[in-house]
């Protein structure tokens, strides 16, 4: 599905069903130097049970167009653009590190955009690596191997995937050395600067679920804990022999923890 925000092609996938802006919506986020296919396991089920589903690429990202933008806030200030371009008047939103913290800024500045948040691979501070940084800055392959052996759960290292014939870590570098040069500078810089989360988070009044890895190694469950303090009756659901990579290493689990929510 093609969509227009500021002008500029947006692109998203709607799960396989058509896109109804009649139905309560869900927005899913991906994470720095990802795109929409993140989110095709869970995407698909939520547009067959009752929701119209849009799973975007970023500004930059995927097939969209423009330059991916700098900052946590301009990609929520975006992501609430996104949603009245739509024709909705507010959506659940759905993100993935990176992603989460678009929808935890967009919940709290935009409130009246936002109904419910699901929050994956999430924390207080997404500090990167000096080492990641300085390979992204000089568009070497280095950061990509880190952000995927870092990433995925040790677990799936060893093999073990639920999905017959996907193989994770190849994937995701299939996915991150498609970007276009400097993108992925762009998001880690983007998280490793932004240091809201913590104020935003306790001005969220939606319905909200944290989703965490109990081996993320990016963002570990612990330091997800203050952001759960802070949002007024939210939830936290710790999966089990999972890294940061949740929709894709425990998809079933992951799936189960977002549908008691948006």
């Amino acid at each position: 599905m093609r969509l227009s925000v500021d002008g500029r092609a947006v692109f998203a996938t709607t799960g396989g069903a058509h896109f109804d802006p009649a139905r309560p919506a869900v927005v899913f986020l991906h994470g720095a130097g990802f795109d929409r296919t993140t989110w095709r396991l869970q995407t698909r089920w939520f547009a067959h049970h009752g929701r119209s589903v849009l799973a975007v690429d970023f500004p930059g990202h995927g097939w969209s167009e423009g330059e991916a933008l700098t900052s946590i806030a301009a990609l929520a200030d975006w992501t609430a653009r996104l949603i009245a371009a739509t024709g909705l008047g507010q959506a659940a939103l759905v993100g993935h590190s990176m992603g989460a913290l678009v929808a935890l800024d967009c919940a709290a500045r935009h409130p009246d955009r936002v109904r419910a948040l699901g929050l994956c691979g999430v924390a207080s501070e997404m500090s990167v690596h000096p080492e990641m940084l300085a390979s992204a800055k000089a568009n070497t392959p280095k950061v990509q191997e880190l952000m995927t052996f870092w990433g995925i759960g040790n677990a799936l290292h060893k093999g073990g995937m639920l999905s017959p014939g996907l193989w994770l870590r190849r994937e995701s570098l299939a996915v991150l050395s498609a970007r276009k040069p400097g993108v992925i500078h762009t998001d880690l810089v983007a998280c490793n600067i932004y240091k809201d989360a913590p104020v935003r988070a306790a001005a969220v009044k939606c319905p909200t679920v944290l989703v965490l890895g109990d081996g993320d190694l990016m963002t570990p469950a612990s330091k997800a804990k203050p952001l759960a303090a802070a949002i007024a009756g939210s939830k936290t659901v710790v999966i089990p022999q999972c890294g940061h990579f949740m929709m894709v290493e425990r998809p079933d689990e992951t799936l189960e923890a977002l549908q008691s929510c948006v």
